[in-house]
């Protein structure tokens, strides 16, 4: 692997993390800092450039959700990918909802952790064995669900997204960097939903959303 990606290591657990910073290394990872709490993730994310978070969700204090939460609103241009102990599926479905662009069991190999990072750092989202089943099997119940349930079912799945972080309080280049998109593209979503919605500005655009449930 030749890549050189920037990761920031979140692993409370000394003996894991400094082996898989090593692990990481031997595959050709920039390592920029390795810690094991959410505070001190969020210090070194503001003051180094850091391309991926490998976020534990097991941390001391403020959880690894809620340090990816925290991440996409203060730091939406780096992509978080977990690695954790946890299958649960409620666990799962809260670190994507969270913001997480990958989620690994700490079972995968070193070689699967490195190439996952790698291609997360690229915009991909990676799913470990087993994850990406529950995962697709979520995203096949969905559309089914989804338009029988939609408060707006006008909007397209692109102008929900964008919706949705209208209703979290983001603005155009924030929605641009979380969601990859030129901040061009984002400004003519926004005005396709304020068309959709009937709605003048952003203000009652959001008020629609959260009474909706968007934003929450």
């Amino acid at each position: 692997m030749t890549e050189k990606v920037q990761v920031l290591l979140v692993e409370d657990h000394p003996v894991f993390r400094d082996g898989l910073a090593t692990v990481l290394a031997d595959h050709g990872i920039d390592v920029i800092a390795a810690v094991g709490s959410a505070a001190e993730a969020l210090d070194v994310a503001s003051a180094q450039a850091v391309e991926v978070a490998i976020m534990d969700l097991a941390l001391p204090g403020t959880s690894g959700i809620e340090a990816t939460r925290q991440f996409a609103t203060r730091h939406p241009s780096i992509k978080v990918l977990v690695l954790t102990m946890s299958e649960d599926e409620q666990t799962i479905f809260a670190a994507l909802r969270a913001g997480a662009r990958g989620y690994l069991l700490k079972d995968a190999s070193g070689t699967d952790i490195a190439r996952a990072v790698i291609s997360v750092a690229r915009g991909e989202a990676v799913f470990g064995a087993g994850i990406s089943e529950r995962v697709l099997a979520d995203a096949a119940r969905r559309p089914t669900l989804e338009r029988s349930t939609r408060p707006f079912p006008s909007l397209t799945a692109r102008e929900e997204d964008v919706l949705e972080l209208v209703a979290q309080g983001f603005d155009n280049r924030d929605i641009a960097a979380r969601l990859q998109l030129a901040e061009k593209t984002v400004r003519n979503n926004v005005s396709a939903v304020f068309m959709k919605l009937h709605v003048q500005n952003r203000a009652a655009a959001v008020a629609r959303a959260r009474t909706a449930g968007y934003g929450s």
